[in-house]
């Protein structure tokens, strides 16, 4: 049987974003701003589905279109006015975490037709049982068309023998196991599910008389939606055009458990500031995580003879908590100030090197520069959210290094990452987690990174910087504690090994 590898990776990367919308006469459009609104979430490729009806052939039809790429790339004024017709759409930003990159087959969303009309699916997530139950339907005469995950969904709901969509998808749901956030499309409704753990986010939203779903209510705010509330963790929200009619959402539920288990990494790194998920406002939570490691792990020792300390942030996805951390140091200090010693490119194109150069540093070079005359002299804290392989950081602190800063020192948002993420994350495996090599050794892993100091957030502070909305409301921290929430079925080697901070 085949088993699904985490990919080699240098860093995290995020882990797909997914959009639908119910009525609205521009659908297509609708669904190409939200999509560029989640483009942080996935890279590699894009596509959206509508439902169109054929008044003359008196049925509906789908169109699609989908390739590689990012958003802006992929759909033009054309693509989207006459060949994306409909008042219904979902789409779908891909970074792959099961299935391989390269694949044109493998971007959704996915449609099929089978015996009860058109259907179509995009799904931000990990599948733990996928490979049993892809051996399981192949057994059975099943045909795969990709190698994601994804395509369990649409063959279970093609087989299931019960006689309406939800209660197809409830049986569905009851086999699968793992983390998905949904947006279905069918024929005549767009429906959203989210798994009962609620790991990746999910948010409901409406337009006037339409209704959106989208991964983070970024998407909303650039089409105008109101943000309504979150697909609840085991919940099902249908909308059509009774829904329409009548102002209310079809919610069904199919599943409750004791515990959510969100995943903690979305505050840490993967949503945008301005989004808010798991029923708090990303900026908020990311301020507070800054200020918690401020507390915890404040900056050096300043010497009379020093200048004032600078903390700067590797740009974008530490920029918030920076902002907090400082805030929190300047209460009682005023040695320290915030500085942009780091500039960040976003049109790193093709790299061409000589013989004997490294191309992960001309990479580097490329994507930041840095500010000679801010860094120079002084003691520098570098604030980040996270480090994984630690090639990069260690490539970074290099390049800091030649503007010949006195002292380096690093600060870290999260606690390390000492194994695997399964639930959707492209975390590398864990031989290749610098935290893991080093069996959590803070000491050992400064010395490959070459600075005067590193410091991670603990887990506890890291967990105080969160919120609990509710008695439910809980967080899966297994790239941090090995403690996974979800069971792993069909993942070889997962490392059970805990160690100390």
């Amino acid at each position: 049987m085949k088993r699904y590898k985490i990919k080699d990776t240098k860093s995290i990367h995020s882990n797909c974003g997914v959009f639908g919308i119910y009525n609205h006469p521009q659908a297509a459009i609708m669904a190409y701003y939200g999509l560029h609104a989640l483009q942080h979430r996935g890279q590699e490729s894009a596509g959206i589905v509508t439902s169109e009806y054929l008044p003359d052939k008196k049925r509906y039809h789908f169109n699609v279109h989908k390739d590689f790429g990012l958003t802006l790339n992929i759909f033009n004024a054309k693509i989207l006015t006459e060949i994306l017709k409909g008042n219904s759409a979902i789409a779908h930003n891909r970074y792959s975490t099961a299935g391989a990159s390269d694949r044109r087959t493998n971007i959704q969303p996915f449609k099929v037709v089978y015996k009860d009309g058109n259907i179509a699916l995009s799904h931000n997530g990990n599948l733990t049982n996928a490979n049993s139950l892809r051996l399981k339907l192949q057994q059975e005469g099943t045909i795969f068309q990709t190698t994601c995950d994804s395509e369990i969904f649409l063959h279970l709901i093609a087989k299931s023998q019960e006689k309406n969509i939800i209660d197809k998808l409830k049986e569905v749901f009851s086999i699968i196991r793992g983390s998905y956030s949904l947006c279905i499309l069918t024929d005549d409704s767009v429906i959203a599910a989210r798994d009962p753990f609620g790991v990746r986010p999910l948010s409901f939203g409406k337009l006037g008389n339409s209704y959106v779903f989208a991964s983070e209510t970024s998407s909303f705010d650039i089409i105008e939606a109101e943000y309504i509330r979150e697909v609840e963790p085991g919940e099902i929200i249908q909308i059509d055009k009774e829904v329409v009619e009548t102002g209310k959402e079809k919610s069904y539920k199919f599943a409750n458990e004791k515990s959510y288990k969100h995943c903690i990494f979305e505050y840490i790194y993967f949503s945008r500031p301005d989004s808010i998920i798991f029923n708090e406002k990303v900026d908020k939570v990311r301020r507070k995580i800054g200020k918690n490691l401020a507390v915890e792990k404040p900056p050096p020792k300043q010497e009379k003879e020093d200048k004032r300390i600078i903390v700067i942030n590797v740009p974008d996805s530490s920029n918030t908590a920076t902002i907090g951390y400082v805030s929190e140091v300047s209460k009682n200090r005023k040695d320290v100030k915030h500085e942009i010693g780091l500039i960040r490119s976003h049109y790193v194109g093709r790299t061409f090197i000589q013989p004997g150069q490294d191309i992960r540093e001309i990479r580097l070079k490329t994507k930041f520069s840095i500010i000679k005359g801010v860094l120079e002299g002084r003691k520098v804290i570098i604030v980040d959210d996270s480090i994984v392989r630690g090639n990069t950081l260690k490539l970074l602190v290099k390049l800091i290094r030649k503007a010949k800063p006195k002292e380096i020192h690093l600060r870290i948002t999260s606690p390390p990452i000492i194994s695997p993420c399964f639930y959707g994350m492209d975390f590398p495996s864990k031989e290749e987690l610098i935290a893991y090599r080093h069996k959590g050794n803070v000491e050992e892993i400064r010395k490959e990174l070459d600075v005067d100091s590193l410091e991670y957030l603990s887990i506890d502070k890291l967990l105080e910087s969160v919120p609990f909305s509710t008695k439910k409301t809980g967080y899966c921290t297994a790239c941090f504690t090995c403690e996974y929430p979800i069971p792993i079925d069909d993942i070889e080697d997962v490392n059970k090994e805990k160690f100390e901070d």
